[in-house]
């Protein structure tokens, strides 16, 4: 028969990697958890569409992570922006949104009311339309008939 032990080498505190950053790596965190962004993704894809293909391009061209921080910091700026724009001008519908997101295990089906709300606050206030790449004739979030409404 085997007896329980504690395990001695896990700590129950938030972990800090003693590790410092580069100097040169030193550039603000977008700042978000994963619902907000899971939520603003599509649009953060099109309003930052350049800066990410500059970036997925020079990651293409050299696989050494340090070639690329400046492209980097450029798609992370253009986040931050959108963010900030989202912020000023859709909080109310853009919180609904990832706060069903998270409510809801991560899944958009079951968030099309507040997802709806959102895209139309968003193309309203800042001209930016919701486009999934690779979609049929109609987008599943602009279909009306759904299981999940």
């Amino acid at each position: 028969m085997s007896t329980f032990r504690e395990a001695s080498h896990i700590t129950t505190g938030k972990f800090v990697d003693p590790t410092p950053a580069p100097a040169e790596a030193a550039h603000p965190e977008v700042g978000a958890t994963s619902a907000p962004l899971k939520s603003a993704a599509f649009f953060i894809g099109s309003y930052c569409k350049d800066y990410n293909e500059d970036f997925m391009l020079c990651k293409d061209e050299n696989n050494d992570p340090a070639h690329c921080l400046k492209e980097g910091r450029k798609v992370t700026r253009c986040a931050m922006d959108l963010i900030t724009k989202l912020r000023e001008n859709c909080e109310k519908e853009w919180e609904a949104h990832y706060k069903c997101l998270e409510k809801h295990n991560q899944e958009y089906y079951a968030c099309r009311k507040p997802e709806r709300t959102f895209n139309e606050c968003v193309f309203s206030k800042l001209k930016l339309e919701k486009v999934i790449p690779g979609a049929s004739n109609t987008p599943i979030h602009l279909r009306e008939n759904t299981i999940y409404n």
